[in-house]
C-alpha cells in the first residue's frame, strides 16, 4: 500500500469557486462581493489595528520612556569563546581578520568580544576589542596574551553647520 492507492474521503476535495461567469452560475454580477462599499473594491485590505476610522488603540495609549534611534544603539559585539581557539596553532597571533577566515565571526570590521567558555591549552596572542575576566585569566594561564583593540566609532550622519 502506498499513498497513491489511498482514496480521497468524500467531501474532502472541493471544486474551485468560479465567480463572475454569468447570472446562471449563482456567482455572477457582483462575484460574491455584495453591493458596492470598501470590501467590494479591488485591493481592499484594512491594515492590522484598523478600527473602522476611529482613533486606534495604539494612538490612544500614552507613550512612555525613551527609545533610542538606530544611530544611537551601541553596536553589539560578536562573541568568540576560548574553546573555539583550540584549533589554532601554538604561538599564532589571532586578529579579527584571522577569526573571520576561521569562520568564527561574520565580519572582521565589527566589534569582537572574547568569552571564557571552555579550556585553553595553547599559547596564543589574541587581539580583540573586549575580553571577559575569565577569558583573560585562561589565556594568561596558558601562557598567552590578550591585546585590546581600539576602534573609532563610525559616524552614521554628517552635521553641516552654516547652511544658508
Amino acid at each position: 500500500m502506498d499513498i497513491s492507492t489511498i482514496p480521497a474521503v468524500p467531501g474532502a476535495r472541493h471544486r474551485r469557486k468560479r465567480v463572475g461567469r454569468g447570472i446562471g452560475s449563482g456567482h455572477g454580477k457582483t462575484s460574491t462581493r455584495g453591493q458596492k462599499g470598501q470590501r467590494a473594491r479591488t485591493g481592499s485590505r484594512k491594515h492590522p489595528g484598523f478600527e473602522g476610522g476611529r482613533n486606534p488603540l495604539i494612538r490612544r495609549l500614552p507613550k512612555r520612556g525613551f527609545r533610542q534611534k538606530a544611530t544611537g544603539r551601541p553596536q553589539s559585539a560578536q562573541i568568540v569563546n576560548v574553546r573555539s581557539l583550540e584549533r589554532c596553532t601554538a604561538g599564532e597571533r589571532i586578529t579579527p581578520e584571522r577569526l573571520e577566515a576561521l569562520g568564527l565571526v561574520r565580519s572582521a570590521s565589527g566589534r569582537i568580544k572574547l568569552l571564557g567558555d571552555g579550556t585553553m591549552t595553547k599559547r596564543l596572542t589574541i587581539a580583540v576589542h573586549q575580553v571577559s575576566d575569565a577569558a583573560k585569566a585562561k589565556v594568561e594561564q596558558a601562557g598567552g596574551t590578550v591585546e585590546l583593540l581600539t576602534t573609532e566609532p563610525q559616524k552614521s550622519h554628517r552635521i553641516t553647520e552654516g547652511t544658508a
